[in-house]
């Protein structure tokens, strides 16, 4: 799902870029991290494009990166250039390998990133720039950053190198969940009866039971997010068993399936967290069939993977805890017609941050500002603005 999401984006990408008389260099950066090493094929664990009006070093630069989506030719990456800054589009380890993920490891591997801003690019500011899911990924960054605080899952252990993180200056969320198990638990459809089987079905919690809405009663939305927190929970409670056994044959973790997670209200019934979004559509088109197929966020992890990214109860992705720890000067954007990241979460993420200097803008568009023709010259302008006036100079 996401290499397709990522081909059209790449399709898009030119057709709405701005002429412009700056020229823009790519150059590809490849790292180690504290605890991600060469392979032995040759391929390194971090690496990414690093965007540059050519000629020239700027001072300041944002740094880009998700918790499995191949941000390395991000959008903005040319259109900040072209306006004089550097953008590091960059991937930790995990690009690809959502099943896999950890967050301490990221973690390091994005403090590589930053490492290789400030001591070969020669910048002297560093903007954390979170989209979409990465604005959490980001947040739990400077917040650890800040004040060590993640603990490890499963009674594992966690390696000195992410309490020793370099902080950045400056925090931009734009187009951005709050974190990662809030809006797998809000897209997750709660009437699935057995984890086990993807088409099984309780029709009283079916919101594509049209005897339940849309519009859907105050009283349904209350009952259907209740039982969506109550499934990710159960899943959370299923995982703990599972590690014991697993553990107690001799093993370490194993991968399992979550199903359906192409269901959040909000999809068909535009008159909850009210927008300029289209009805009956998600980011794969229509939420029925995308609930139903085999493509979703969260579908495939193993055990440690649970715990550490989706689970309501254990999660360091969470977003908030981390937000409250973030006094940088921040910058939260939200579109106005996005189909998956709603009004209400950029409010959650901007009353979240501790900072004293912090903006909420909302502007047209979808989810990846592909329109209007000009949504991402228009946010690139907004974003060279406002940190220019914050003294992150070009």
């Amino acid at each position: 799902m996401y290499r397709l999401v990522a081909l059209i984006g790449a399709a898009l990408r030119d057709s709405f870029r701005p002429m412009s008389t700056t020229e823009v260099q790519r150059q590809f950066i490849v790292r180690q991290s504290a605890t991600g090493h060469v392979n032995p094929l040759g391929y390194h664990p971090c690496q990414g494009l690093y965007y540059s009006p050519a000629g020239k070093r700027p001072k300041t630069a944002f740094i880009a990166t998700h918790y499995n989506i191949d941000f390395s030719e991000h959008y903005l990456g040319p259109l900040m250039a072209e306006r004089g800054f550097g953008f590091l589009g960059w991937n930790t380890r995990f690009r690809g390998a959502e099943a896999w993920f950890m967050l301490e490891h990221a973690l390091i591997d994005i403090a590589s990133g930053i490492e290789w801003l400030r001591q070969e690019a020669g910048v002297e500011s560093v903007v954390l720039l979170g989209n979409s899911g990465g604005a959490s990924l980001m947040a739990a960054y400077q917040s650890q950053a800040t004040e060590p605080n993640i603990r490890p899952v499963a009674g594992g252990t966690l390696p000195p190198a992410v309490a020793e993180l370099p902080p950045a200056d400056f925090y931009i969320s734009i187009q951005a969940h709050p974190g990662r198990p809030e809006v797998l638990t809000a897209w997750m459809d709660p009437s699935l009866t057995d984890e086990s089987d993807p088409m099984s079905v309780n029709p009283a919690l079916d919101m594509f039971n049209a005897d339940n809405g849309p519009p859907y009663a105050p009283e349904f939305v209350k009952k259907y997010r209740a039982a969506q927190e109550a499934r990710n929970d159960r899943i959370t409670d299923w995982v703990l068993a599972e590690l014991e056994r697993v553990r107690d044959a001799g093993g370490y973790d194993r991968i399992f399936n979550v199903y359906r997670v192409w269901a959040d209200l909000r999809m068909l019934d535009t008159s909850i967290d009210p927008s300029h979004r289209p009805a009956n559509q998600c980011y794969l088109g229509n939420p029925k069939t995308a609930n139903y197929g085999p493509y979703g966020i969260g579908s495939s992890n193993t055990l440690r993977t649970w715990l550490s990214m989706w689970s309501l109860r254990t999660s360091h992705c969470r977003g908030e805890p981390h937000l409250g720890r973030i006094t940088l000067p921040s910058l939260v954007i939200q579109s106005s017609g996005d189909a998956g990241v709603f009004p209400s979460d950029a409010q959650r993420i901007y009353d979240a941050l501790a900072s004293a200097d912090k903006t909420l803008h909302t502007c047209e568009g979808d989810h990846y500002l592909a329109t209007p023709a000009n949504a991402r010259p228009k946010i690139a302008d907004l974003i060279a603005a406002w940190v220019s006036e914050r003294g992150g100079s070009p």
